[in-house]
């Protein structure tokens, strides 16, 4: 390209510089010639002189602006004189490209905090019980999605609300699992019922003799339905300890035990006359019958491993004070936690006060085994 296409002439600055003056001129003699003419002219004086200042202090990075820099805007304000924004002259410009520039206080102060508050972007959020509602409704069912859950809230609790508002409420469901799984605990959860397991465990005497202690446990409730003891388990003791274990108006249909010699066709039989459907488990899989070894190793984890038995009688004592204890007062974190058979005054209502405890009752502990355990409730007052 030539030289004349890159430089603009002489010609055309010299025009342009006049033009800037006679503009310059104009707005001057505006500002003299209207309404408080003379105090325009004494902020900008005060305006350009600033602008200098700061320019003068801070040459490489963005200016950090004080009040004595915003007082010449304010006076510009005051006195109502349309001007160019301050904060968007050259002064404040950066070289960094993230940087931006401030905003004035009196344009911050200039709109009252009601309307700014009234005027705030989006739709206003749905109460906090609503939302609590939704969630717990998401997780609760999972199958359910939004146009389910919004057609679900008016025809009951009447609430009416969008499907786009329950999405907006839903928990996000965890990487890989699409609507509609079910979690492998609400599975088992849904099969617990009618499910019956037994298993049995050995105890050594103060003597060393060898003991065999038979447990049934319910997989709902975690609740110990039978527990027994003998020195020679037989396959006719096994089948009358499971037949004390299973009422004759039952509702089980399953029983889980492994593939002990004890268990034989014969009693697999019996069962199956009283409506029972026997499954044993696979070979070395002790997993297959997991609340069952669950529960003994918490016999002997709570019990055996502090308590030595010296006869036949004194294990079945021990056992019986612990499934006892394990039945009405254990807690159990699969419960929610919960207690298998809790007794009628369980749940206790909480107290207005939290963290106090009431003034006519008092907290006493029982002891359990000796004090191996013990269990804490309320007591009141003697008048």
């Amino acid at each position: 390209m030539s030289s004349s296409k890159e430089q603009p002439s002489l010609l055309y600055l010299a025009m342009k510089v006049l033009l800037l003056m006679l503009a310059h001129l104009l707005t001057t003699l505006a500002k003299l010639l209207g309404p408080g003419g003379a105090k325009a002219i004494v902020a900008d004086s005060l305006l350009m002189k600033q602008q200098l200042l700061i320019i003068n202090r801070s040459r490489q990075r963005a200016p950090n602006l004080t009040a004595a820099d915003r007082m010449p805007v304010a006076t510009k304000n005051i006195v109502r004189i349309d001007f160019v924004d301050f904060f968007a002259t050259t002064i404040v410009r950066s070289r960094d490209e993230n940087y931006r520039p401030p905003r004035p206080v009196y344009a911050a102060r200039s709109t009252p905090l009601f309307w700014r508050w009234k005027s705030r972007p989006g739709r206003p959020p749905i109460p906090i019980e609503l939302r609590r509602l939704i969630r717990e409704t998401a997780l609760s069912n999972l199958s359910w999605g939004e146009e389910r859950i919004a057609k679900e809230l008016p025809l009951k609790p009447g609430i009416q609300i969008s499907p786009c508002t329950v999405r907006k409420y839903t928990p996000k469901r965890p990487h890989g699992q699409p609507r509609g799984d079910q979690r492998g605990s609400t599975f088992v959860r849904n099969h617990t019922a009618p499910i019956l397991a037994c298993d049995f465990c050995v105890v050594v005497t103060a003597m060393f003799r060898l003991l065999y202690v038979l447990v049934v446990i319910e997989h709902q409730t975690r609740r110990i339905v039978h527990r027994n003891a003998t020195t020679h388990p037989t396959v006719t003791w096994t089948l009358q300890q499971l037949r004390e274990a299973v009422s004759s108006d039952h509702r089980y249909r399953f029983l889980i035990h492994d593939g002990d010699g004890i268990f034989a066709l014969q009693l697999d039989q019996s069962f199956t006359h009283m409506g029972l459907r026997v499954l044993k488990t696979p070979p070395r899989s002790p997993k297959a019958n997991s609340l069952c070894e669950r529960v003994i190793g918490a016999l002997r984890r709570e019990c055996l491993d502090f308590l030595i038995p010296l006869t036949e009688n004194h294990l079945r004592v021990v056992t019986k004070n612990w499934v006892e204890h394990y039945n009405r007062c254990r807690l159990h974190s699969s419960r929610g936690p919960g207690i298998p058979d809790p007794p009628v005054d369980l749940p206790v209502t909480p107290h207005e006060h939290r963290q106090r405890i009431p003034s006519h009752c008092n907290v006493v502990a029982h002891p359990v085994l000796g004090g191996l355990h013990r269990e804490y409730g309320l007591l009141a007052k003697a008048a």
